[in-house]
């Protein structure tokens, strides 16, 4: 009983983490779980690395500033996202008003994350990881009246689709160059200097995948052709 019940739920747990919902949310996850060992490490190492040293460089990560609240929103934003494509992709044909929703909130969290990386100084990421993403995502999102030809929504909705894959390539490339810069660091430092931008890396690429799954022309036509539901307000 107890084996079946643990397939049963590695089963449940593959399904849940597979497919561009599950992609986005790994990437989400893991980018949240170590900026936030990395903030709390940073303070705990200047204070008495007690639990109230914890919880401030927490608030400190979460909402210490504007751009950690606009992180905190996006991220929370894009995790909702990565549900809506979740859900709307677990169906059989896929949910296509889902996988709309899941574009627009994820337009929104991109808004918030541009905004954040205004306010610490990166107007590049800002506008290609920020607003082109959020481009993407709200072309994705819109959905093309009954006018447009069966062959132009498809292609349409794959364009923007495309910009959002694009959007990923300067964070990539950022993250290769700090890790070639932490490569020449002392040897005692490479590994804390590689951390941040390692996970830079391997979130872009799981978001990146993610991305490509969503190219699917499949999905292109059931979120262009069916107007019969609307975008969330």
């Amino acid at each position: 009983m107890g084996a079946s019940t643990n397939r049963i739920g590695g089963r449940a747990l593959a399904a849940r983490l597979a497919g561009p919902g599950g992609y986005y949310n790994i990437g989400n996850a893991i980018g949240l779980c170590v900026g936030l060992a990395l903030q709390v490490r940073q303070v705990a190492l200047g204070a008495d690395g007690g639990l109230s040293a914890s919880l401030q460089a927490a608030h400190s990560y979460f909402a210490g500033s504007w751009n950690a609240v606009a992180l905190t929103v996006a991220t929370a934003i894009f995790f909702w996202s990565g549900e809506e494509y979740h859900r709307g992709l677990a169906k059989r044909p896929p949910d296509a008003a889902r996988i709309r929703r899941g574009d627009f909130l994820s337009g929104i969290g991109a808004v918030a994350l541009g905004m954040s990386l205004l306010l610490i100084g990166d107007p590049i990421l800002a506008i290609t990881s920020g607003f082109l993403h959020a481009a993407g995502k709200f072309g994705s999102a819109w959905k093309t009246g009954p006018r447009g030809t069966e062959l132009t929504k498809p292609k349409i909705a794959h364009l923007f689709r495309k910009a959002v894959l694009i959007s990923r390539f300067p964070a990539v490339l950022v993250a290769l160059i700090e890790i070639v810069k932490a490569l020449g660091s002392p040897a005692a430092d490479v590994l804390h200097s590689m951390v941040m931008p390692a996970t830079l890396l391997v979130c872009c690429l799981l978001w990146a995948w993610a991305d490509i799954l969503l190219l699917d022309q499949k999905l292109n036509v059931s979120a262009a052709g069916n107007t019969s539901q609307n975008i969330p307000e």
